[in-house]
């Protein structure tokens, strides 16, 4: 099971590293078999939550459409894309912007590899940025597309600020069924570490 930090901390006070509290977890009988840090990768210098100002064609490529992208920097960037779910005309919409010096995933690679973005010129537009799929930052194999995020995701903001998360990784046996779901993981947690617990209420409708 799967445990983000971020989530669990909604449900208990955690201040231990994540090193010891696996070290607790794996003691107390919830064994941590890895830990995931999601994100440890971004730069925060190069990797940023960025917002479509406009998408307009590529005056030599009809499958390929320059992007104006505002990262919370002086003035915006346009790059040059062909991701198929960035359309002429779009806006406003969220997405993961990468400026020259990022490292990012190899999409095209055989296997894990990174390279360092540079400057270049696209069928002849200059393109000083890249707007990310999910392959591009370790997130999954999808590539067909450019990575969408939420409304609400706060431009400007360093990526690995936005989605990195510690991931716990724990094999669960039969006996802790109870600990089959993030509230029953935060129980543990909060008894283990004397930490406290902070449930939502429920309630049960009349019948």
């Amino acid at each position: 099971m799967r445990v983000p930090l971020s989530w669990l901390k909604d449900y208990v006070d955690i201040t231990l590293p994540a090193e010891e509290l696996a070290e607790r977890l794996t003691l107390g009988g919830l064994e941590v078999e890895a830990i995931d840090r999601v994100g440890e990768e971004w730069s925060r210098e190069h990797i940023f939550v960025g917002q479509v100002v406009a998408v307009r064609p590529h005056p030599n490529a009809d499958r390929l459409v320059l992007v104006t992208v505002d990262y919370g920097a002086e003035a915006p960037l346009e790059v040059v894309t062909g991701a198929p779910n960035l359309r002429v005309g779009d806006a406003g919409r969220k997405v993961v912007f990468a400026t020259v010096g990022a490292r990012l995933i190899d999409p095209y690679a055989d296997t894990l590899r990174y390279q360092t973005l540079k400057r270049s010129k696209i069928r002849g537009i200059p393109s000083a940025g890249m707007v990310c799929s999910e392959k591009e930052l370790g997130l999954s194999d999808e590539h067909t597309g450019i990575l969408i995020l939420p409304e609400d995701a706060p431009v400007g903001v360093p990526l690995a600020d936005y989605l990195g998360d510690v991931v716990l990784d724990l094999d669960l046996t039969p006996n802790l069924a109870r600990c089959y779901s993030i509230v029953g993981v935060a129980r543990e947690t909060a008894a283990l570490t004397t930490s406290a617990l902070h449930l939502p209420e429920s309630t049960v409708g009349a019948t």
